[in-house]
């Protein structure tokens, strides 16, 4: 029989939660500042030539794909990363504490994804500002839960990429 009460108490990957809120409010007074300060479409220099801060509107998914889709993407994005939210808080509980590097991803991946479902519920697009650009290209402008979003991604890449290793170095010690 299970023992309930030592899986009760043992640490989970959701002691990372303080990260996970610490973004979404960072990346939520980024874009009340930004809403607030700026004009719609409104450019600022940063760093000349390289980067600037910029208020769009993101009616779509990431680099503003399928922004143009007529209103139901809004709700479309919101449920899928709603359902992405539920099963990284599932995958946090299970995992113990020790599972850092996965852990902090999941976080930085649930961050993204609740800060920008709260603009697409509030306002019915996401806020985005940051925009870099070098010689007349511009990378699509994003904000802190995109980047929170694509470091968590790329710590799970990493991640799957060392465990693969580590695992193969562990089959040929065994032979």
């Amino acid at each position: 029989m299970p023992d309930f009460a030592n899986q009760t108490n043992r640490a989970t990957g959701l002691r990372f939660l303080w990260l996970t809120l610490l973004l979404v409010v960072v990346d939520q007074i980024t874009k009340i500042w930004v809403a607030g300060e700026f004009e719609l479409y409104e450019s600022r220099v940063v760093i000349e030539g390289l980067f600037n801060f910029t208020y769009v509107h993101n009616y779509g998914a990431a680099f503003s794909f399928l922004s143009d889709g007529g209103g139901w993407q809004r709700w479309f994005f919101t449920v899928i990363a709603i359902a992405i939210s539920a099963v990284l808080l599932i995958w946090m509980r299970r995992n113990p504490v020790g599972l850092w590097r996965q852990n902090l991803a999941f976080s930085l991946i649930l961050a993204g994804a609740i800060g920008n479902v709260a603009d697409r519920l509030m306002y019915g697009y996401v806020i985005d500002f940051f925009d870099v650009h070098y010689q007349g290209w511009h990378w699509p402008a994003f904000n802190v839960a995109d980047m929170a979003i694509t470091i968590g991604a790329a710590l799970m890449l990493l991640e799957a990429f060392f465990d693969n290793r580590r695992d193969k170095a562990e089959d040929g010690h065994k032979q």
